[in-house]
């Protein structure tokens, strides 16, 4: 959706594109129907009539957004050791609006942040999946409990997105904004670990087999 010029795309495809990009940059309290009717060349009527309300919309806006992301990270996982990494960053540029509404979403008061949180966990756990089959990741003792300590992860680094950009260097959000520095740490996080080998023996509680 965001890869393609707005003429390129459906009515349909418009509002939500523009309800993302406002609701992202503005939080959705503070943008109104018409402002996302004129952003997408279409009449606020239209609005009514695919979504039904600003509400409708915030969750069809929710639904494209899990949609994008698994569709994204399930197409990188999928490509297993032969992911190329430039072109993955290229498409974290494509797809800014999506990071933006998310961060918008997780501090603006979604009330349905529960739903959305659940389902970005759900689809983590069948990519990830997918992923082990590829030879990408190690398989875990407690794939949820990986997915959901990694999703907040990810999410909580949206949120404190100056903080990082202001300590690393690092731009989530802003259009064309340097993830190189975020990237290369996370990568050695994820490839290379934190403990070393036996640390983990060695932490685990007494009595512990």
């Amino acid at each position: 959706m965001f890869s393609q010029a707005m003429e390129e795309l459906s009515g349909n495809d418009r509002i939500l594109r523009a309800a993302i990009e406002a609701f992202g940059r503005d939080g959705v309290r503070a943008t109104s129907l018409k402002s996302i009717a004129t952003a997408a060349g279409v009449s606020p009527a239209l609005i009514l009539h695919h979504f039904g309300s600003k509400e409708g919309l915030r969750e069809a806006c929710d639904r494209t957004v899990t949609d994008a992301i698994r569709t994204y990270k399930s197409g990188a996982m999928a490509q297993g050791t032969g992911m190329d990494l430039l072109t993955a960053m290229a498409l974290v540029d494509e797809n800014r609006p999506l990071l933006r509404y998310l961060a918008k979403a997780l501090v603006d008061g979604n009330p349905h942040i529960n739903d959305l949180i659940d389902d970005l966990i759900r689809d983590a756990e069948g990519y990830t999946a997918d992923a082990e089959r590829a030879g990408l990741i190690r398989p875990s003792a407690d794939p949820h409990a990986r997915m959901v300590v990694l999703t907040l992860w990810s999410l909580g680094t949206l949120v404190l997105h100056e903080q990082l950009e202001r300590l690393l260097g690092a731009d989530l959000l802003g259009e064309k904004g340097d993830i190189l520095p975020y990237v290369q740490a996370a990568l050695e996080i994820f490839t290379d670990g934190v403990f070393m080998p036996d640390a983990f023996h060695q932490l685990r509680q007494p009595g512990q087999e």
